[in-house]
């Protein structure tokens, strides 16, 4: 389960129809505790897919495929580990947009995902923002929806 405040969903949705037609992206931080992850701050980041980034992703060597992946810039995850260690937090997942797509993830989301971290996907359809879901890896490295509670 993952916990997120109602202005934190918001973040992630404005967000997600502002960089519309492209995928958005970004970094949840926060802690983890035995009923789960509690979100302290949603923090969007700019999606750097580029060519030089589609290198790096066998199958992927499109520049046009911004509209259908992402990439954090490594230097931007760098920074935000540093300062989320600072304030005690840890990075407990990203969050990315689907446009015209179901908030399910595809198998590129699967590739390249982190054991242990909450991955959300927000479907955006002609601009606007609709279903949000959160996904987590399982011990077979197969996505397994995952509870989103509200907090006040």
């Amino acid at each position: 389960m993952i916990r997120f405040s109602q202005e934190q969903l918001q973040t992630i949705r404005t967000h997600a129809e502002s960089t519309y037609p492209d995928e958005c992206c970004g970094i949840i931080l926060g802690y983890l505790a035995n009923e789960g992850k509690t979100v302290v701050e949603v923090m969007p980041t700019e999606n750097t897919w580029n060519a030089e980034a589609a290198a790096e992703f066998p199958g992927e060597h499109t520049i046009e495929s911004k509209r259908r992946q992402y990439t954090i810039a490594p230097q931007v995850m760098l920074k935000t580990q540093k300062e989320a260690r600072d304030r005690s937090l840890n990075i407990i997942g990203i969050f990315h947009s689907h446009p015209d797509h179901p908030a399910i993830p595809s198998e590129c989301d699967r590739l390249y995902a982190w054991q242990g971290y909450s991955y959300i996907i927000v479907s955006v359809q002609n601009g606007k923002a609709g279903k949000l879901q959160s996904w987590s890896l399982d011990d077979t490295h197969q996505f397994q929806a995952e509870k989103i509670e509200n907090i006040i």
